[in-house]
């Protein structure tokens, strides 16, 4: 789907070609023997040449780099400083976790976009209705109470509405 998948490791270069060839990463993307300030030298050129970097790691070495991507995961069983480093952890070593990692980013934003635009509508909609603007032009004002209700249950819709991503 359009990513390209490169594997930066200071093991030596036949370890990383075996792990590489395993995984399914192209050999032309294996950096190895790879120094920690070079993996982040290797990301800032990447992102020089108009990639969006997503770097994935646990150590310590890996920190600097994580700190550079533009989205750092961290794997659970890393060190600290590496979690420290990174935007988002996955609490396992299971690399096949990253894409319902980003699966789960892709629903979380559109929840926040869909909870955005129900809020709106109540404030452009219910806010004024209250306030009786409409009041002079037809008589219309709706009753405090009435409005207070329908606040919460703004927020209840938006809360039960968050909770969609509980079921993946």
């Amino acid at each position: 789907k359009g990513i390209n998948v490169y594997m930066l490791t200071g093991d030596n270069k036949a370890t990383a070609a075996i792990i590489a060839s395993k995984v399914g990463i192209d050999s032309d993307n294996v950096i190895a023997e790879v120094l920690p300030q070079d993996k982040a030298n290797a990301i800032s050129s990447l992102q020089d040449n108009g990639y969006k970097v997503a770097m994935v790691g646990g150590g310590i070495n890996d920190s600097a780099a994580l700190a550079q991507a533009d989205l750092s995961i961290a794997m659970g069983k890393g060190s600290d400083i590496a979690i420290d480093s990174s935007m988002a952890t996955i609490v396992s070593s299971d690399l096949g976790k990253i894409p319902q990692l980003i699966g789960l980013s892709h629903r979380t934003v559109k929840i926040i976009y869909e909870n955005l635009f129900w809020a709106f509508i109540y404030n452009i909609l219910a806010v004024p209705i209250a306030a009786g603007v409409f009041y002079p032009i037809n008589g219309f004002l709706l009753n405090p109470m009435v409005a207070a209700a329908c606040m919460a249950m703004s927020s209840v819709c938006v809360v039960t509405n968050s909770l969609r991503l509980k079921r993946g």
